[in-house]
Protein backbone atom coordinates (compact mmCIF):
# COMPACT_ATOMS: atom_id res chain seq x y z
CA UNK A 1 0.00 0.00 0.00
CA UNK A 2 1.38 3.39 -0.96
CA UNK A 3 2.48 5.75 1.78
CA UNK A 4 -0.12 8.38 0.88
CA UNK A 5 -2.89 5.92 1.80
CA UNK A 6 -1.52 5.11 5.28
CA UNK A 7 -2.17 6.75 8.62
CA UNK A 8 1.23 7.16 10.25
CA UNK A 9 1.01 9.81 12.96
CA UNK A 10 -0.40 9.43 16.44
CA UNK A 11 -2.53 12.55 15.98
CA UNK A 12 -4.27 10.97 12.98
CA UNK A 13 -5.09 7.81 14.94
CA UNK A 14 -6.39 9.88 17.86
CA UNK A 15 -8.53 12.04 15.56
CA UNK A 16 -10.13 8.98 13.96
CA UNK A 17 -10.78 7.47 17.37
CA UNK A 18 -12.27 10.64 18.89
CA UNK A 19 -14.16 12.11 15.93
CA UNK A 20 -15.03 8.91 14.12
CA UNK A 21 -17.55 6.16 14.63
CA UNK A 22 -16.68 2.60 15.67
CA UNK A 23 -18.06 -0.66 14.23
CA UNK A 24 -17.17 -3.94 15.91
CA UNK A 25 -16.85 -7.59 14.96
CA UNK A 26 -15.40 -10.46 17.04
CA UNK A 27 -12.27 -10.45 14.81
CA UNK A 28 -11.68 -6.71 14.52
CA UNK A 29 -13.13 -3.24 14.86
CA UNK A 30 -12.95 -0.30 12.48
CA UNK A 31 -13.09 3.35 13.41
CA UNK A 32 -14.07 5.64 10.54
CA UNK A 33 -13.86 9.42 10.29
CA UNK A 34 -14.24 11.67 7.23
CA UNK A 35 -11.19 13.41 5.82
CA UNK A 36 -10.77 16.32 3.41
CA UNK A 37 -8.82 14.29 0.86
CA UNK A 38 -10.15 12.65 -2.27
CA UNK A 39 -9.03 9.19 -1.16
CA UNK A 40 -9.14 6.91 1.85
CA UNK A 41 -6.33 6.47 4.35
CA UNK A 42 -5.86 3.38 6.49
CA UNK A 43 -4.22 2.68 9.84
CA UNK A 44 -3.63 -0.68 11.48
CA UNK A 45 -3.45 -1.48 15.19
CA UNK A 46 -2.25 -4.84 16.51
CA UNK A 47 -1.49 -4.77 20.23
CA UNK A 48 0.97 -7.00 22.04
CA UNK A 49 -1.94 -8.99 23.46
CA UNK A 50 -2.26 -10.67 20.05
CA UNK A 51 1.11 -12.37 20.40
CA UNK A 52 4.70 -11.91 19.37
CA UNK A 53 6.01 -9.70 16.59
CA UNK A 54 5.58 -12.40 13.95
CA UNK A 55 1.88 -12.82 14.79
CA UNK A 56 1.22 -9.08 14.95
CA UNK A 57 2.99 -8.44 11.64
CA UNK A 58 1.08 -11.25 9.94
CA UNK A 59 -2.25 -9.81 11.14
CA UNK A 60 -1.27 -6.34 9.92
CA UNK A 61 -0.17 -7.73 6.53
CA UNK A 62 -3.48 -9.56 6.07
CA UNK A 63 -5.50 -6.47 7.01
CA UNK A 64 -3.37 -4.23 4.79
CA UNK A 65 -3.87 -6.53 1.79
CA UNK A 66 -7.63 -6.77 2.38
CA UNK A 67 -7.86 -2.98 2.63
CA UNK A 68 -5.86 -2.61 -0.60
CA UNK A 69 -8.12 -5.03 -2.46
CA UNK A 70 -11.29 -3.43 -1.06
CA UNK A 71 -10.32 0.15 -1.93
CA UNK A 72 -12.07 0.22 -5.35
CA UNK A 73 -15.35 -0.81 -3.70
CA UNK A 74 -15.21 1.80 -0.92
CA UNK A 75 -16.52 5.34 -0.87
CA UNK A 76 -13.59 7.80 -0.93
CA UNK A 77 -12.82 10.50 1.60
CA UNK A 78 -12.46 8.58 4.88
CA UNK A 79 -9.75 7.74 7.38
CA UNK A 80 -10.08 4.21 8.78
CA UNK A 81 -8.37 2.51 11.67
CA UNK A 82 -8.45 -1.29 11.81
CA UNK A 83 -8.11 -2.63 15.36
CA UNK A 84 -7.28 -6.34 15.48
CA UNK A 85 -8.74 -8.52 18.23
CA UNK A 86 -7.41 -11.77 19.69
CA UNK A 87 -9.91 -13.91 17.76
CA UNK A 88 -8.35 -12.89 14.43
CA UNK A 89 -5.03 -14.66 15.07
CA UNK A 90 -5.83 -18.17 13.82
CA UNK A 91 -8.59 -17.30 11.36
CA UNK A 92 -8.27 -18.13 7.66
CA UNK A 93 -7.97 -15.29 5.16
CA UNK A 94 -11.50 -15.84 3.79
CA UNK A 95 -13.16 -15.43 7.18
CA UNK A 96 -11.27 -12.22 7.87
CA UNK A 97 -12.24 -10.96 4.40
CA UNK A 98 -15.95 -11.64 4.97
CA UNK A 99 -15.76 -10.00 8.43
CA UNK A 100 -14.16 -6.89 6.94
CA UNK A 101 -16.72 -6.67 4.13
CA UNK A 102 -19.48 -7.00 6.72
CA UNK A 103 -18.03 -4.11 8.71
CA UNK A 104 -17.70 -1.96 5.58
CA UNK A 105 -21.35 -2.64 4.70
CA UNK A 106 -22.54 -1.83 8.22
CA UNK A 107 -20.53 1.40 8.11
CA UNK A 108 -22.15 2.36 4.79
CA UNK A 109 -18.82 2.48 2.97
CA UNK A 110 -19.25 -0.49 0.62
CA UNK A 111 -20.32 0.14 -2.97
CA UNK A 112 -21.40 -2.95 -4.91
CA UNK A 113 -20.74 -1.34 -8.28
CA UNK A 114 -17.21 -0.23 -8.96
CA UNK A 115 -17.18 3.22 -10.53
CA UNK A 116 -15.04 3.52 -13.64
Amino acid sequence: MQCQFRLRHRADFERVRSEGRLWQHPFLAIAVAPNTLGHNRYGFVASRRLGGAVVRNRVRRVLRELARLSTPNLKPGFDMTFIARNAIVDQPYSKVQSALEDLFKRAGLWQEEVQA
